[in-house]
């Protein structure tokens, strides 16, 4: 039997959602461990002057108990 925890986390990439996804993983990699799958809460854009200069996502990591 296993238990997991999940947290919250936001990342953001100048170049696509799939990329700030990717970062967003990589990053939790870091400070988690066990981490076994994510979902997307949301997705956003930052707009300038009519430009999409920012792909924004809010993700839900979860990861197993030691």
């Amino acid at each position: 039997m296993s238990v997991a925890k999940v947290v919250e986390i936001t990342s953001d990439s100048t170049e696509s959602f799939e990329d700030a996804i990717r970062r967003g993983i990589e990053r939790s990699e870091k400070s988690l461990k066990n981490v076994r799958g994510a979902w997307i809460a949301e997705q956003k854009v930052i707009v300038e002057d009519g430009n999409i200069i920012r792909y924004r996502v809010t993700m839900r990591v979860s990861f197993v108990l030691e």
